[in-house]
């Protein structure tokens, strides 16, 4: 029989967000059954998407503390027991459709997913901590945000976000990490310990191909890629598998950086995508009075800009030039991203902006089917 104190029960279970699939338990399914004695003690199961659940605390911490909240709950009890087959199936179909054929989610036609490949000419330039960030900046002013971690030799963001959870996999569909709000997919999550990945290009394009169908992101507003340096196998394999996504370029201010770094982006001219824009990082040090020492020179970024607009034929511009600051190396070393430990420093500002201009980009209706038929 329903009753206030039930009907509380069940306003406060909805709000408890499955950490993984960043849904209410409810909606997912994951609550089997709820009784309430009559002095008030709440007994809910709660169902787990596969016996191993690293999350299982944290799902247990939340449904305490939800129903806690509740007047007239005196005591909770969460039992935590496992999906069988036919809920787990029942679940993937609610979540990916009841298709069998697993495709990418962001190349379907109503897809809104702004899809950013960070590129540059060169290791070393800061590319990976500018994805991190700028992904961390987005995710904080509420958008839905997820990062493939392309770069399979040398993968470094899980530790740049402070990630050692293994991704869950309930049967064919892997559940990415979440950190700071960002869903994280990386191969570094799969080998063990500083194991290196020693794989040729076929398989290479099937690590990715397989990070972007088996790899439930849900709806996301934005998608960044960080992909390895150069112009090699995974910057055709993310054209080929993702025809839409735009390139951003990192690169620094000095002359040999920026020479590489074009021909990063100019590698939109065969595969026809669109080049976002550039950004300068460790584009100079601010010095304690106040003056700026040009490290690895000046220029660099706005000139790199000029060169491809010419190049690809389009206005490529200078999104932004990232000072160097210690607090980006440290926040990067602590797994805890500068735009949320210290947003106000010059380089967190620098990379809240960009992230802001970027975030403010429409996508565009190039590939959105239209509901519009002729009377």
């Amino acid at each position: 029989m329903t009753t206030p104190l039930s009907q509380a029960v069940d306003a406060a279970l909805a709000t408890v967000i499955d950490p993984e699939l960043r849904r209410p338990i409810t909606e997912l399914g994951m609550v089997d059954s709820v009784e309430i004695t009559s002095a008030g003690r709440v007994k809910v199961v709660v169902l787990l998407t596969i016996a191993g659940c690293p999350l299982r605390g944290t799902i247990t911490a939340d449904c305490e503390s939800a129903l806690s909240a509740v007047a007239g709950v005196s005591g909770v009890d969460v039992d935590l027991q496992v999906m069988n087959q036919s809920q787990r199936d029942a679940l993937k179909e609610m979540l990916r459709g009841s298709t069998a054929q697993r495709v990418i989610a962001f190349n379907q036609p109503g897809s809104l997913t702004k899809i950013f490949a960070v590129a540059s000419g060169k290791g070393g330039v800061g590319k990976s901590s500018v994805t991190v960030n700028l992904a961390c900046a987005m995710a904080a002013t509420g958008l839905r945000v997820g990062i493939v971690d392309a770069d399979v030799y040398g993968f470094s963001v899980p530790g740049l976000l402070g990630i050692t959870q293994v991704p869950t996999r309930v049967d064919d569909m892997i559940l990415p990490p979440v950190a700071f709000g960002v869903k994280v997919i990386s191969i570094g999550m799969f080998v063990s310990g500083n194991q290196p990945v020693a794989w040729r290009g076929p398989m290479l394009h099937r690590a990715l191909e397989q990070f972007l169908t088996d790899v439930y992101f849900g709806d996301l507003d934005v998608l960044f890629l960080d992909l390895p340096p150069g112009t090699g196998d995974i910057a055709i394999s993310v054209a080929q598998l993702l025809p839409r996504a735009e390139i951003l370029v990192v690169t620094t201010p000095q002359a040999a950086a920026t020479d590489v770094a074009e021909r990063a982006g100019a590698i939109a001219t065969q595969t026809g995508q669109a080049v976002s824009g550039v950004i300068e990082n460790m584009s100079f040090l601010e010095l304690p009075d106040g003056s700026r020492m040009d490290l690895f020179g000046s220029g660099g970024g706005d000139i790199l800009a000029a060169r491809l607009s010419t190049t690809v034929g389009t206005d490529v511009p200078l999104l932004g030039q990232i000072p160097l600051d210690i607090t980006l190396r440290e926040g990067g070393d602590a797994g805890h991203p500068l735009v949320l430990s210290a947003p106000e420093s010059p380089a967190g500002a620098a990379l809240t902006s960009i992230a802001r201009g970027l975030a403010a980009r429409p996508r565009g209706l190039t590939t959105l089917k239209l509901d519009v038929q002729p009377r």
